[in-house]
């Protein structure tokens, strides 16, 4: 822990308003922690990968049964809805990424616009976005596990597939990838970037897979009656949705060690969200027109379910079971590798432990950071249901886009000649829809996510006060 600062304590409201500058946070990108910084070893496509990564797969694959029930056929027009909030934020964080490109996205965003209090409050916010995102896939992909011990006729013991809350003691294949994607991370970002890849072009491969199977069992009547829980319901869906559609923000988190910052990133984000988008929007339409909205459900892997009963093969769904992984096992590795470089940020601003920001001479990557985090992510997936953790995300992403969108506009006003690699068109009323966008898909979320939230910001409140107002290099 590093020593107490000697000077005294600044008053809290003008240390909450101090703004990091750009110039510094430029500076410090290019030093590291301790002289050591990361390696820029990744180009565009590196990057597109690694928001695709994080992001094609999930509401598909995992949160799909849970969104069907709330929307009734109309799921697909929850993905528009998620899809329109998240490509508003997209254009704000391409706009950002190429004005302040560090690994800090948001936090650094906002650190830079708005103080260290916005700033920590959106730090928090990552964490509990990233964190529990990868832990709430993770969660996930043990359905497609047992879907592939199933084509042998085996079946994995509920007491070691599902959490406590949901009838098991630990979710073992969850924690198992976890345990993985640490593993891979901690090489090096290109190493882990070409695996990322590889596993990217897999899913792609699988999910027009799919759309072509079910296509062929398409039937009209499916859709009808299109909405029958009403706007509210779609709605509702959508904000559970836009869990779905967090990987452009992990894309701006590998800033310091893209080769050309400022030119790629707003490129891989807007890029990667339109194909994102599309991809979603398609595999609901088919999922719906192949298999009635009654029959889909919270607990069951539906993709499979749909191939099996369509193609009538056993090792189709064992090839689709075990492609849905490596799928799922995508997004676990980009989001994880996001959650690490948010930290490693704050902790070169002291509002964390050192031990965060501390960079390998050997392998160019933050290991310490890595096996805390993959530890700690660990022990989440392994016993926490899915459906608590994907809304926690969703609360936690929905404040950090909706607080990036006010960073477009704040630096706007206050920087106005800043060069910038890429501008928010029609300005300000992109940045302005995706706050609404935001704050109105937020309230659909259940109460007792908010109150969960409340809760978890009162914890970093107490953090803050106890720790990163003391050690902040801002004081």
């Amino acid at each position: 822990m590093p020593s107490a600062p000697s000077r005294p304590a600044p008053a809290l409201r003008h240390q909450l308003a101090r703004r990091k500058p750009i110039d510094r946070l430029r500076a410090e990108a290019a030093t590291g922690v301790d002289g050591e910084p990361l390696r820029r070893t990744l180009g565009v496509w590196h990057l597109t990968m690694i928001s695709v990564g994080a992001t094609l797969g999930t509401g598909i694959l995992v949160v799909l049964g849970t969104a069907v029930p709330l929307a009734g056929p109309a799921v697909w027009i929850s993905f528009v809805l998620a899809g329109v909030a998240a490509l508003l934020s997209a254009l704000s964080y391409a706009e950002m990424a190429g004005a302040v490109p560090t690994s800090g996205s948001s936090y650094s965003y906002t650190y830079a616009t708005m103080g260290e209090g916005i700033a920590w409050v959106c730090g928090w916010c990552l964490v509990l976005e990233y964190a529990v995102s990868v832990a709430a896939v993770a969660v996930g992909a043990s359905e497609y596990v047992d879907e592939t011990l199933r084509v042998f006729h085996l079946h994995l013991p509920t007491v070691l597939s599902a959490p406590p809350g949901d009838g098991g003691v630990v979710n073992l294949p969850a924690a198992a990838l976890v345990l993985v994607a640490t593993a891979v991370l901690l090489p090096g970002a290109r190493e882990s970037a070409w695996v990322n890849t590889l596993m990217v072009v897999v899913k792609i491969a699988l999910l027009v897979f799919f759309v072509a199977v079910a296509f062929t069992a398409f039937r009209a009547g499916n859709f009808e009656p299109l909405a029958p829980m009403g706007a509210a319901g779609v709605t509702a869906a959508a904000s559970r949705l836009f869990f779905s559609y967090i990987g452009f923000d992990a894309a701006s988190t590998a800033g310091e060690e893209a080769k050309d910052p400022r030119r790629d990133l707003p490129r891989a984000i807007i890029g990667s969200i339109a194909l994102i988008t599309a991809l979603y929007i398609l595999v609901a339409v088919a999922a719906i027109g192949a298999r009635s909205w009654t029959s889909f459900s919270a607990d069951e892997a539906s993709l499979v379910r749909i191939v099996v009963d369509v193609t009538g093969q056993p090792l189709v769904a064992l090839v689709f079971s075990v492609g849905a992984v490596v799928a799922i096992a995508s997004v676990v590795l980009t989001v994880l590798y996001g959650q690490t470089r948010i930290l490693l940020t704050m902790a070169r601003d002291g509002l964390v432990p050192r031990v965060f920001g501390r960079v390998s001479r050997r392998t160019g990557t933050p290991i310490a950071n890595t096996l805390i985090v993959g530890g700690v992510v660990t022990v989440v997936a392994a016993l926490v249901p899915l459906g608590e953790l994907a809304d926690a995300t969703s609360i936690g992403t929905l404040v950090a886009f909706a607080l990036v969108n006010v960073s477009v506009i704040v630096l706007r006003r206050s920087q106005p000649t800043l060069e910038r690699s890429y501008r928010v068109p029609l300005f300000p009323v992109v940045p302005v829809l995706g706050t609404l966008c935001c704050v109105l898909l937020a309230v659909f979320l259940g109460a007792g996510t908010w109150i969960a939230f409340g809760v978890w910001m009162v914890v970093g409140a107490a953090l803050y006060l106890l720790y990163g107002r003391r050690y902040s290099t801002l004081r």
